[in-house]
């Protein structure tokens, strides 16, 4: 690929205003894909995103369409939709995509109720699908600061595609062929990031946290690498990088789901409001460790967070369970 590339983002979220703002930025043609006829109306006026940043003034270069046919043109879309959305817009939508469009997968999520996104979409389509996954809040990326992403390809000429294409911004790259450690990664820590949130909810002690963590992270890395990803890869941007900003940090919805489950105050009601992509995911986990007959010792944080979710809990027991690795119902 000589010529710059175009680049097309499905969705206009806060993910997608911010990388695409950042590429405009740097002299990439960058369209904004949005079934939001009063975002694309005030991104292409006001270059104002009135949904996701309000206050900022968006690159004027950087348009937005509704109109699907932008994407044949694209050289590079970026899927910034829920991970839930993407698998059946690909398939219905895959007429638009050129026969060498790359596909890059942003959403952080299961693109079924129990596939990662690329594995319901390798018998679909022909195009090369990218997964870039990393610590990125949205609202830094906007700003300007430095952030880091993995890119997950089996082709080694299309990571240097996206090498370039990032080249003179701030943001960092790394790279792997893992393409399933990756996804599974970028799932695993919506999980674990609710259970820090429920023992800081819970304690405000550094000892103990640092404790939970490293507790966490073995227990991810081990799942990661059960369902076929590599352990080197937990030690990409991917992994222990998304992870610790997503525990780690308030911005995060599922630590602050952690918090408010630690608090007591989660109910029924907010989980059915709030996309919490990490309860989501830690039901679907569970389900399929039980059915592959993993015993629930090799993976006792998930199992007692799921009984939280899913049984009448004593949420003052939740620290002294994990501590023992036991579940006390």
């Amino acid at each position: 690929m000589n010529k710059r590339a175009e680049v097309v983002f499905i969705g206009s979220g806060a993910i997608a205003s911010s990388l695409g703002n950042v590429l405009a930025k740097d002299g990439t043609k960058v369209t904004l894909l949005s079934i939001e006829d009063e975002v694309v109306k005030s991104i292409n006026e006001a270059h104002i995103n009135p949904k996701y940043f309000p206050t900022f003034q968006l690159h004027p270069t950087l348009t937005a369409s509704s109109d699907k046919s932008a994407i044949s043109a694209a050289d590079i879309v970026f899927l910034a939709i829920p991970s839930i959305a993407v698998v059946d817009y690909v398939i219905t939508n895959k007429d638009f995509f050129g026969t060498e469009t790359i596909l890059v997968n942003l959403a952080k999520g299961f693109g079924s109720d129990s596939a990662i996104i690329p594995d319901c979409l390798k018998t679909q389509i022909k195009n090369p699908l990218v997964s870039m996954k990393g610590p990125s809040f949205a609202r830094e990326i906007i700003n300007g600061q430095p952030t880091a992403f993995t890119i997950a390809s089996e082709n080694a000429a299309i990571s240097k595609v996206l090498d370039k294409l990032f080249l003179n911004t701030a943001i960092h790259l790394d790279f792997t062929t893992d393409i399933r450690g990756v996804e599974y990664a970028s799932i695993l820590k919506n999980i674990y990031a609710i259970i820090i949130g429920i023992v800081d909810a819970s304690f405000d002690s550094p000892n103990l946290r640092s404790l939970v963590l490293s507790k966490a992270i073995n227990e991810m890395r081990n799942l990661m690498t059960g369902f076929g990803g590599q352990s080197q890869t937990f030690f990409n941007y991917c992994g222990f990088g998304d992870f610790s900003l997503t525990a780690l940090n308030d911005l995060s919805r599922n630590r602050t789901l952690g918090l408010l489950i630690g608090k007591g105050f989660f109910s029924q009601d907010i989980s059915e409001k709030v996309v919490l992509e990490g309860r989501i995911a830690a039901n679907i986990f569970y389900e399929q460790l039980q059915s592959k007959g993993v015993p629930e010792s090799e993976y006792p944080l998930l199992t007692e967070l799921y009984q939280v979710f899913n049984t009448s809990y004593d949420i003052g027991k939740f620290v002294n369970n994990i501590l023992n690795d036991r579940m006390q119902r």
